[in-house]
């Protein structure tokens, strides 16, 4: 049996987009349900252990808990479960090299905060601030479309004097194929008043005027906005979550000074590097494509490499609810980098040096200068 081994990798990474993890004890229907983005039951005579997601959970997790890598689903569940939540986390979080937690507060249930997270792990926390979120919490406590628009702009000035990014679900809430100019207020009136005429406490935000009122609000604060693209779950409608339909959007918010930075991506990540090589202020993700292609995620990562600039692609896991997911994200991330690195150096295509300033800069050096890190992060860890 592998002894545990909790002693952080280098070199150090930022994980610029995470969520929390479960805080209770998570019985094995519930694990697997974190393997997925379906909200359907896996194939008979299957679970979701049962993928590329699942297999590398099983392969880099186990030795953490002091299990044999690829031990059963049932031997490693039993494990983490005599060893509890927190404890597992703290095991796992510790062993993934991760310095800094950029973390998207917009997921509701009994998930860690940010200072849990970061304290879990030893790292330090920053927040990312979900819009739709926002104006959905301003319309429950309005009394009036007035109150809402104010409210509104109240909470994105708020928010931009704590966090470090904005993130817009705009691609499940209605698509990314949205005008790409800023509405007019009469517009934006009018649409707010559709909305809170017929939403119930705690509706979601669908308008496309309001969700482009959101993301032009918050490009006017000048911070970097996260913009989920491509893979996700069955709310969204996959062809409509290209990036390379926020062609327009991308020239004309470029005044303002925010950076856009493409989340997922994945199957359009060659699209998002097209973006990232034509608009200066637009940056790709390589989160969450990573982990679910496990044994091929140095194959989707070359791929991403092809055409980004170097200074424009980032690393982050995309972990929700599993403490396991931040682990196999950061694995499958410098397995991938690692091989392709030193095969285009052993090729005589780059030089060993080129190639250790390419792995600083997607690991964690693009993200510090996007999201204004110190070279210790944002708010220390509790």
């Amino acid at each position: 049996m592998t002894a545990p081994n909790t002693a952080a990798p280098s070199p150090a990474l930022v994980d610029h987009h995470c969520h929390g993890v479960a805080r209770s004890d998570l019985g094995p229907d519930a694990f697997v349900s974190f393997l997925t983005e379906s909200d359907a039951p896996a194939a008979p005579g299957t679970t979701f252990f049962d993928s590329q997601l699942g297999y590398a959970v099983r392969r880099w997790c186990p030795p953490l808990l002091g299990l044999d890598p690829h031990c059963p689903p049932a031997e490693y569940l039993a494990r983490r479960r005599d060893l509890g939540p927190a404890e597992a986390t703290r095991r796992l979080l510790g062993a993934t090299g991760i310095t800094d937690y950029v973390v998207d507060t917009g997921i509701p249930g009994d998930l860690t905060s940010p200072q849990e997270l970061a304290r879990m792990g030893g790292a330090a926390w920053h927040e990312v601030v979900r819009l739709e979120r926002l104006a959905e919490r301003t319309a429950d406590a309005a009394g009036s479309r007035a109150q809402f628009l104010g409210g509104l702009a109240d909470a994105v000035e708020a928010a931009a004097g704590r966090a470090v990014a904005f993130k817009s679900v705009a691609a499940y809430r209605y698509g990314l194929d949205f005008a790409p100019n800023p509405p007019g207020q009469t517009e934006v009136r009018a649409a707010a008043d559709r909305w809170l005429a017929c939403r119930t406490p705690g509706g979601r935000l669908t308008d496309p005027v309001l969700l482009r009122h959101l993301l032009w609000s918050a490009a006017e604060t000048g911070l970097p906005i996260q913009l989920h693209t491509g893979f996700g779950d069955p709310d969204l409608r996959l062809h409509r979550c290209d990036p390379a339909l926020l062609t327009d959007f991308a020239r004309a918010v470029r005044p303002t000074g925010s950076v856009l930075v493409l989340l997922h991506c994945y199957p359009y990540h060659r699209s998002a590097a097209y973006l990232a090589h034509a608009f200066p202020h637009v940056y790709a993700d390589i989160g969450l494509a990573l982990s679910y292609s496990g044994a091929r995620a140095e194959a989707v990562l070359a791929e991403a490499l092809e055409l980004a600039p170097f200074g424009k692609l980032m690393f982050s896991t995309d972990a929700y609810g599993l403490p396991e997911l931040y682990l196999v994200g950061a694995a499958l991330f410098r397995r991938g980098l690692d091989r392709l690195l030193a095969g285009w150096v052993s090729d005589g295509a780059w030089s060993a040096g080129d190639a250790g300033r390419v792995a600083e800069l997607v690991g964690a050096g693009n993200a510090r200068r996007v999201y204004g890190l110190g070279r210790t992060g944002g708010p220390a860890a509790a």
